[in-house]
Order: C-alpha cells, then sequence, then structure tokens
C-alpha cells in the first residue's frame, strides 16, 4: 500500500524552528521527536532566518500577493474565453497545474485514497511512480554505521592527523569492514579532517574573495607566530561535538596573545548566525582587534562576516589552504578543552555540555596556567596589559608608600 507524503503546516514549522533556535537539543533529537528530516528542520531554519524582516515590512508582502492575485486573474480570464470542448478544458488545466506547480508541490497533490488510479494522478501531474515511491535515505543511520563513526572519533582523538587512508587501515585492523570511499563521507559527515598541511581541504565558496594570511610577518625564527600584545591579533574556527543523539557545533574567538577566550557559542547547527553572533559578543565585550584571522571557510568569507570587520576597521587575514597550523592557536584550544574536559565527560543533552563549557572555559580564562605565558593565566596577562586591571579586570590601585 503506497504512503502518503506528509504535508507540514506553516505554524507547524515555525514551532520547530523555535526549538531549534533554543538550542538546548539537537537537530536529530528534534527531527526524531517530529518525525521529520533534519535536512527539512535546516531549511525551514534558513527559511525563518532569511524571512523575519517580512514581520515589519507588511507593505512588500501585501504588494507581492497582490501582484499574484492580478496574475491569477488574468490567467482566469484568459481561460474563459477558451472554455470549449471538455478535453480541451481538461488539457489547459493539466498544462497549467504543471508549469505553475514545483515537483515536490505535485507529488504532494496525489492521494491514493481517490477513486483515481495512482497512475492515472501520476500521469495527469506529471510525475514519475518512481519519483512519487522515493524516500530519502537518512546517511549514517544503522546501528553499524553508528559504531563506525564512534570508532572514528575515538581514533581522531588520539591521531588528529590521520586522514582518510590511515583512518580506513586503523578501521580494518580493528575489525571494520568499510572502504575508504566510506570513510571519507563518514570524515565529511563528522566535519573533522586531518590536522597537518595537505593540498586542498578547505570547503570554500569559490565566489567570495579570499583574504591573504597577514600573520607571516609576526612569524620567529622557529616558524612561530608571536605576538607583541592584546587585541593584536584575533582568531576564530568552528569545531564540531558529538553527542549520543547527534552532533553539536562550538565557535569561539581567542586572543592571541593572552590566549583569552573572548566569546563562544554552542549550536545544532553550523550556519551564519553562529559565527556572527559570536562575532558580535566579542566586539561588544572587548578593544576591538587589529587583525581578525580565520580560515577560508563560506561563513568566513560572506560578504555578511567580513562586512562587520571591515565596518570596524579590522584587518582580514585568512589561512592559507589546507593549512590548519595558520590558526594554530585555536587549534590547541580545541585539543586542549576536548582532552580536558569533553572526552573525560558524557553529556546527556546541549544544555548540560553547555553548562560544562561555560565552567571550563571560566576555569581555562581565570585558573589555568600557560607555559607559554610564563605559567600565568590568560585573564592576567590580558587584563594586566589593559590599564593594569587584576586577573579579574579590576582597576588595581597604585602602592602607597
Amino acid at each position: 500500500m503506497s504512503k502518503k507524503r506528509k504535508s507540514y503546516s506553516a505554524d507547524f514549522k515555525a514551532k520547530l524552528v523555535l526549538e531549534v533556535l533554543e538550542g538546548e537539543k539537537t537537530i536529530n533529537e528534534i527531527a526524531s521527536k517530529y518525525e521529520v528530516l533534519p535536512a527539512s528542520l535546516k531549511q525551514w531554519k534558513k527559511q525563518f532566518l532569511d524571512n523575519m524582516s517580512l514581520a515589519f515590512d507588511k507593505s512588500t508582502v501585501v504588494k507581492e500577493y497582490k501582484e499574484k492575485i492580478e496574475v491569477l486573474q488574468k490567467d482566469k480570464d484568459n481561460m474563459a474565453k477558451k472554455v470549449g470542448e471538455l478535453t480541451l478544458e481538461r488539457d489547459f488545466a493539466v498544462e497549467k497545474l504543471v508549469s505553475l506547480a514545483s515537483s515536490k508541490e505535485r507529488k504532494s497533490m496525489i492521494d491514493p485514497k481517490l477513486k483515481t488510479s495512482l497512475n492515472t494522478q501520476c500521469r495527469l501531474l506529471g510525475v514519475s511512480k518512481s519519483s512519487f515511491y522515493y524516500t530519502p535515505v537518512k546517511p549514517f543511520s544503522t546501528v553499524q554505521d553508528i559504531g563506525v563513526l564512534d570508532a572514528i572519533n575515538n581514533i581522531y582523538s588520539n591521531f588528529p592527523s590521520y586522514g582518510t587512508r590511515r583512518m580506513t587501515k586503523q578501521l580494518q585492523k580493528d575489525g571494520h569492514n568499510v572502504g575508504k570511499k566510506f570513510v571519507k563521507k563518514a570524515m565529511h559527515y563528522m566535519g573533522i579532517e586531518a590536522l597537518y598541511t595537505k593540498p586542498k581541504t578547505t570547503t570554500a565558496n569559490k565566489e567570495h574573495y579570499k583574504y591573504p594570511y597577514l600573520l607571516k610577518e609576526f612569524r620567529d625564527y622557529a616558524g612561530r607566530v608571536i605576538t607583541e600584545r592584546i587585541n593584536q591579533v584575533w582568531s576564530t574556527d568552528i569545531t564540531y561535538i558529538k553527542l549520543e543523539t547527534g552532533f553539536v557545533y562550538l565557535a569561539a574567538i581567542i586572543d592571541w596573545h593572552s590566549k583569552k577566550i573572548l566569546s563562544w557559542k554552542l549550536s545544532n547547527t553550523m550556519d551564519m548566525s553562529l559565527v556572527k553572533s559570536v562575532l558580535n559578543e566579542a566586539l561588544a565585550l572587548y578593544p576591538t582587534p587589529e587583525i581578525f584571522n580565520t580560515d577560508q571557510g563560506s561563513q568566513y568569507t560572506s560578504k555578511e562576516h567580513t562586512g562587520i570587520l571591515k565596518k570596524h576597521g579590522i584587518k582580514i587575514s585568512m589561512d592559507g589552504v589546507g593549512r590548519a597550523t595558520d590558526n594554530i592557536t585555536i587549534e590547541r584550544f580545541w585539543r586542549t578543552i576536548k582532552y580536558e574536559e569533553i572526552y573525560l565527560n558524557e553529556y546527556k543533552n546541549i544544555k548540560a555540555l553547555n553548562q560544562a563549557i561555560e565552567k571550563y572555559i571560566n576555569s581555562y580564562n581565570q585558573r589555568r596556567l600557560h607555559s607559554a605565558l610564563g605559567y600565568k593565566t590568560p585573564n592576567e596577562v590580558y587584563y594586566q596589559a589593559d590599564n593594569n586591571l587584576d586577573a579579574k579586570g579590576v582597576k588595581q590601585l597604585p602602592l602607597v608608600s
């Protein structure tokens, strides 16, 4: 028996998008709860964010509907003139429907409960029967696939330099019957890649301008980037974190000189809203940096992100293609937080993970000693360099003899 394709109301979509934006559950959790596809949730969120401004500009929407009504009215008048034989009416209606409705909309019109056969409905609506019966397969959803993803995560935690080939060999050695293509897709799905210089790994938007890497001038004799003061260079990146119910994404901005985490955010989706909110928060809380360094990911090369930096007069620097080491400061922080917090604990949900990360970053900034900082904390270096403030950002009083 054929299965009727589900159609969701605007209210239902809005309800799910608001739950996604709350950020307390992963996309997979919410999708499973309401029996929808994760890809649909991401698309609905994008549509919601793209059209938020329409709520405050009703005139635009009214104008669009008036224009559509006028077009439909003209079509109706044209049809009235062409009324004739029944066969001509039917042919005209079918042709008009196929031309106006998308393939997805036409498939949703097919109803197995009608007396008209499925073959006839598909033929009249211009939909192939195989397309009607097709159900997208959720990637990496079987117990076996999830087991392989867990194994990849464990191997990558110990050997982050492993690429597709060595990862495949290690998995096969551990008893997993997998090939290189499967492992490549799995690593891409998890958002991980080998941390070493390689020909081409950064997924970039070819239409976006790529800015040069400006930190070469700060390299010492050993090739290390050494900055002279705080707020000279800020750096940012995104990393993924695996939960039992799916993946979440952590974005952060770090001051290169003091190693202080200036802002961070956890999200169940990796999109523009994530990187923009982290950047705007850092700019609101701290003095403007001279240089802002990122990779060449499409979120960072977009006009929305670079526009914020240009507005504040900040120089834009981007890693070379495939050179994760160009952004080594934030990469080292990812390694630190994962080995000292995330890999040592289990989290029931995003809320628990968010609380744990907040607690860790506060401790990292205020209490964790860094050998590269002369065994001082990031807050000590940052605030003492900023108008002689103490480690908590409080103005120190001069000593009285």
